[in-house]
């Protein structure tokens, strides 16, 4: 298992280029150094009121990306339930990416009053994960990555 932190990219390079080119360097690790699995955080700003955040509980739940095993139980627990689901809110680009990939959320999200942020627990199977990402990354036996 490989334990992913914090990243951060200047606001101008945000971007889905390259968000895929820190994936690839993630695949990168996860092969040279023979992991399966993935664990992380995804921080959501809580500058809109918790809205972004209570989408992400949402969606997650209504796309099945709500693991059962294995749980993270938060610290200092963000109650996203009791958000109001009907302000608009968009979920992070980072977040879509490791829904798009396979990644599930394994726990409910922390609450991280430095940041501000909702920190919701990520975790991912590279042997689940899409097929598709599998080859692009080179995760499948025999394959090079990009």
């Amino acid at each position: 298992m490989a334990e992913m932190g914090r990243s951060c990219t200047r606001a101008d390079h945000r971007n889905g280029a390259v968000i895929m080119l820190l994936w690839a360097g993630v695949a990168r690790l996860l092969v040279r150094d023979g992991c399966r699995y993935l664990l992380g955080c995804a921080s959501v700003s809580l500058r809109d009121d918790g809205a972004a955040a209570a989408e992400v509980w949402r969606r997650a739940a209504a796309l099945g990306r709500v693991v059962g095993e294995p749980r993270v139980v938060p610290l200092h627990r963000y109650p996203v339930e009791r958000l109001d689901g009907t302000l608009p809110a968009r979920i992070p680009p980072l977040i879509k990416g490791y829904f798009k990939v396979g990644g599930r959320v394994c726990g409910e999200p922390a609450w991280d009053p430095d940041f501000n942020t909702a920190d919701f627990p990520i975790f991912l199977d590279t042997l689940t994960m899409d097929r598709r990402y599998q080859r692009h990354f080179g995760l499948l036996a025999g394959e090079q990555s990009v």
